[in-house]
């Protein structure tokens, strides 16, 4: 039996997210069948986090063991080939040891939040980022932010439908930035709670319209209670980018 280490880009649009529901197709469900075509074998596929519905990823890292003889390079081949034409793709695939875990072993994730801030509808990005009509402050967000920095209850940022044991998380990094017309959010933190990120998100969006200032998010922290949060965001800007390992 080898283990082998994926790192998968996939455009999250079409699936009801990375595990496997039985309501709808997932990212994770794609994975495993086209291994399953490969090798004959029922293989799970472990994934580094749980992205939502319509959420996307640059770099999701996962792993798979098999137990038929096959070079990395084949296998991320075959799996390409098997996957066309769903939008997901093996971008590389090695042989870890056999205690590595995509999950388990990770030492931090990050994500990245796309907001496009113009009038104007989306055409190319439709679905890859929120477009927001209202001008935004990304000093101002960025400002507020920090706030969110270091090691806090974010009962206030999870969904009702989270099953992490805690709310209790250590967000390592928040910032805001402008390019042109978009806003980008990077957050990277060991793990995160349901809706985290898309939460933090939404609320930061009050701030850069001047609807909360940098004292109402940290009132929202505060209060650990969902019933404070001021906005969700939707998923479509939201990027898993990395998975840290040692």
């Amino acid at each position: 039996m080898t283990r082998f280490a994926l790192t998968i880009e996939y455009d999250g649009r079409p699936y009801m997210g990375w595990q496997r529901q039985s309501h709808g197709p997932s990212v994770q469900q794609a994975l495993e069948e086209a291994v399953t075509r490969i090798t004959g074998e029922e293989a799970a596929v472990h994934g580094a986090g749980r992205t939502d519905a319509g959420v996307h990823a640059l770099a999701m890292r996962a792993h798979v063991d098999i137990a038929k003889s096959i070079a990395p390079f084949r296998l991320m081949e075959a799996l390409n080939a098997q996957l066309r034409p769903a939008p997901v793709a093996v971008l590389a695939c090695e042989t870890v040891a056999e205690d590595w875990h995509a999950r388990f072993s990770c030492l931090g994730r990050a994500y990245e939040y796309r907001i496009v801030n113009r009038r104007a509808p989306l055409t190319w990005d439709k679905g890859l980022a929120w477009q927001f009509a209202r001008p935004l402050d990304a000093g101002a967000m960025h400002g507020a932010a920090q706030a969110l920095v270091g090691r806090h209850d974010f009962t206030t940022f999870r969904s009702v439908h989270c099953q992490a044991e805690s709310a209790v998380k250590t967000l390592d990094r928040l910032s805001v930035s402008r390019h042109g017309e978009e806003i980008v959010i990077e957050a990277a933190a060991r793990s995160f709670l349901h809706h985290q990120v898309r939460s933090m998100v939404g609320c930061l969006v009050l701030v850069g319209t001047g609807k909360w200032s940098a004292r109402d998010l940290k009132a929202a922290l505060d209060a650990a209670d969902r019933a404070a949060l001021g906005l969700n965001a939707p998923p479509d800007g939201l990027y898993f980018v990395e998975a840290r390992y040692p």
